[in-house]
């Protein structure tokens, strides 16, 4: 019989989701998934980073309302620093998640056309998601930030769903 985690703990799969400045969205991506695949007893199984496609607000912690945010929804983020992506990640990771179309567009500057497929919407991974991008909370309030984690959970979820999916069928080849 298949089993997922053994298939998934033997590859690990990378994974790298890029926002603006690397201090709401994609930190939070980084932790809602990282909390998910150690839940599913696959933590060991991804290479999971985030990143900003801007590079102000680089060594920084996520802001303090997307901590707030994530905390509140069990998910430990305040360790993380802002970095901006760099072309050598788009060939070190499997997938690079944009969570929005900017930053697709952004990404699409940076990588050798070879590389594009590993070039992604976040939301892409969520069929039921009539969201395109994930909105921006920055400057916000508390509900922005929990509209912005909701697109974002649901994201994470379908991600670790799909990625089990492809490991499932790859093993079965």
């Amino acid at each position: 019989m298949f089993d997922i985690r053994r298939s998934l703990d033997t590859v690990p799969i990378g994974i790298l989701f890029v926002c603006t400045a690397n201090v709401c969205r994609s930190p939070m991506a980084e932790g809602v998934f990282r909390s998910m695949a150690r839940r599913a007893g696959l933590a060991s199984a991804f290479s999971v980073d985030s990143a900003g496609t801007f590079d102000g607000y680089v060594g920084q912690p996520p802001a303090p309302a997307a901590i707030k945010a994530a905390a509140l929804r069990g998910y430990g983020i305040a360790g993380l620093r802002a970095r901006q992506v760099v072309a050598a990640d788009i060939a070190r990771f499997d997938y690079v998640l944009a969570m929005d179309r900017s930053h697709l567009a952004d990404l699409r500057w940076m990588a050798p056309p070879l590389l594009f497929k590993r070039l992604r919407l976040f939301t892409d991974f969520d069929p039921s998601s009539t969201a395109v991008d994930v909105a921006d909370p920055y400057g916000g309030d508390a509900r922005d930030f929990d509209l912005a984690l909701d697109v974002i959970e649901d994201g994470c979820d379908g991600i670790l769903k799909a990625l089990a999916l492809l490991a499932e069928k790859a093993a079965t080849v």
